[in-house]
């Protein structure tokens, strides 16, 4: 039995080698697995774990720890009823922890991996992605900060308040697939199924470790933090869908999400996406015109502001070590899948949306 484990354990580490040198080294190999192989994974796995109402890998995950601590006490009281040396049971010990993670690693390249390897969406856009000058940031951020007021006012108009109620929040997660799928009839890399995104019934877990959501690639889910200021929520859960079409980079699934939720027929969907493109640009904005970049931000309205105040309250009350640790183990796992920049690459969302506006402005 230890020799079947340490055989397959080879192989499993083995075939995820060779898939990840194929995507790196062989020119088109991450592409075409992202339009032909993965696709199928998704109608897959993600339709059957899609249909189930709670974030299997989120559940799944504690099962996991629990079997993990069973087991743990079973071997032990195993090997004392035995009466085998410990040399022999942390032999078995070690055999099936190494079988358990490549396992997880194998599964992590074939539903993850490689797509990190695909041509970016922004290619297929033909996008000039190019330097821009602190007069087009500046012009971004007020028509964003313009698109940001007309739609905090149709909130208000029609509900009295640009808050969400109950119903509107449970809505959230049918809305995001519902942009998705239209986002995908303009641009046909983006169609096909899409789950339903996720809460996470403990999102507190997410909070501490600062991230608004999760794409889980051992069951193609996607996940959010159901916790923080609602209008991070939209444009969250579509930026997880994105990965589901394969493509992992951060800036880009930013940049989906933004499309996705700007062109939303959810009038709180598009406040979203506007509102998180302005924050974006406007922080970029900041480091070239702290002057100018306050007084848009002052510009809107009140609702909006208090918004912003208590995204950044909920994310404050969580800062320290774990919150740092986390970005840190992000920023390596990034660059180990080959985005350079690590967590500095969620900024370049702004050179998309400069290019993305230069070529259809005013949209």
């Amino acid at each position: 039995m230890k020799d079947k484990k340490i055989l397959s354990s080879i192989i499993l580490l083995a075939s995820a080698l060779a898939l990840q040198l194929a995507a790196r080294c062989i020119s088109g190999f991450g592409e075409w697995y992202g339009r032909r192989v993965y696709p199928l994974l998704v109608r897959s796995f993600g339709l059957f774990f899609g249909r189930l109402p709670f974030s299997v890998s989120e559940w799944g995950l504690y099962l996991l720890l629990l079997a993990a601590l069973w087991y743990k006490i079973a071997w032990i009281f195993r090997c004392v009823r035995r009466e085998e040396t410990w040399r022999r049971c942390l032999k078995d010990l070690a055999g099936t922890s190494l079988l358990a993670a490549a396992l997880l690693v194998c599964v992590y390249t074939v539903n993850c991996g490689v797509n990190y390897y695909r041509q970016p969406f922004s290619s297929y856009l033909d996008l000039e992605i190019r330097e821009s000058s602190v007069e087009e940031l500046e012009q971004l951020c007020a028509f964003l900060a313009e698109q940001v007021q007309e739609t905090s006012q149709e909130l208000k108009d029609r509900q009295g308040t640009i808050q969400p109620d109950g119903a509107a929040r449970a809505g959230f997660p049918q809305q995001a697939r519902a942009d998705m799928a239209a986002l995908g009839q303009r641009y046909p890399q983006l169609s096909g199924y899409y789950p339903l995104p996720k809460p996470v019934a403990l999102s507190q877990i997410l909070s501490v470790q600062s991230l608004s959501g999760v794409y889980s690639p051992f069951t193609i889910e996607a996940n959010y933090n159901d916790d923080m200021t609602a209008y991070n929520i939209p444009h969250t859960a579509c930026h997880e869908l994105s990965h589901l079409k394969g493509f992992m980079r951060e800036e880009e699934a930013n940049f989906i999400g933004y499309l996705a939720c700007i062109g939303s027929e959810s009038a709180y969907s598009r406040y979203s996406g506007y509102l998180s493109g302005f924050i974006y640009a406007d922080n970029a904005l900041y480091r070239q015109d702290p002057e100018r970049a306050a007084q848009l931000q002052a510009g809107l309205p009140q609702e909006v502001r208090q918004d912003m105040q208590a995204n950044n309250a909920f994310w404050k009350r969580y800062e320290g070590r774990v919150s740092e640790a986390a970005t840190r183990v992000n920023d390596t796992y990034l660059k180990v899948n080959s985005q350079a920049e690590g967590v500095k690459s969620y900024g370049r969302v702004v050179d998309l949306m400069l290019a993305y506006h230069r070529r259809e402005p005013g949209t």
